[in-house]
């Protein structure tokens, strides 16, 4: 069965776009056009993924956002920004955005984001190995997709796994944001504040204390690096 993308935008003509050409790649679209009909929708039935545009009436896309990560359920989300609207891009990635991307952009492009953010909420490829990172109470298991810190689970976002993952896979190696940009977000290009919001919430859900992190720490002038407690 195809999996389900609802598309939340109220400009008809950028919509009607964006509805071909997920359809043409084989997803199931609907497509509603502010953010209280966002919100009954996904109540309706959940969507395989969120393609949500900030500037809404009604309820407005951060709102959405919000309400969205406040569900147990968590689904994927991946933002449309207007070009100039930085500070609301951000919020939306602290809010646990997945994705993104500005207007004006290629709806190709939106379809491979779409596509890359899925593959990732499935778990990859048929071909990546399962793990279990550990490391001081912190416990990451790639095959279900699953974190806890002290045996309590950790609620994170693909991202935001994906990004904890990767960081643990390489402890005391100072990685930079354009690396991390490039093996977390699939990106060879893109706005590298992304790494330091999605760094700065995952300080949030696994350091004692976020502004004195002990496990990921900033290497300045380089990135980050992971710092395991055996170091």
């Amino acid at each position: 069965m195809a999996q389900r993308v609802l598309v939340v935008d109220d400009d008809r003509t950028v919509s009607d776009v964006v509805c071909r050409y997920l359809e043409h790649a084989g997803y199931q679209v609907s497509h509603v056009g502010d953010g209280a009909a966002a919100l009954a929708a996904v109540a309706r039935e959940m969507p395989h993924l969120v393609v949500l545009d900030l500037m809404l009436p009604e309820v407005d896309g951060l709102e959405v956002c919000r309400r969205l990560r406040a569900r147990p359920d968590g689904v994927p989300i991946v933002m449309l920004t207007a070009l100039g609207d930085e500070a609301d891009r951000v919020l939306g990635l602290q809010l646990g955005a997945d994705d993104y991307l500005t207007k004006p952009f290629s709806p190709r492009e939106l379809v491979l984001r779409v596509q890359s953010v899925l593959r990732r909420a499935g778990g990859g490829s048929p071909a990546d190995r399962p793990e279990v990172l550990t490391d001081d109470g912190l416990v990451v298991r790639t095959g279900p997709r699953v974190a806890q810190l002290h045996g309590r689970e950790l609620t994170l976002t693909l991202r935001e796994f994906d990004l904890l993952a990767h960081l643990m896979r390489h402890p005391r190696r100072a990685l930079s944001r354009a690396e991390l940009l490039e093996r977390v977000w699939g990106w060879s290009f893109g706005d590298r504040s992304t790494v330091t919001v999605h760094v700065r919430r995952l300080r949030e859900k696994v350091e004692t204390d976020p502004a004195e992190p002990r496990r990921i720490v900033t290497v300045w002038g380089v990135g980050y690096r992971y710092e395991p407690a055996d170091a």
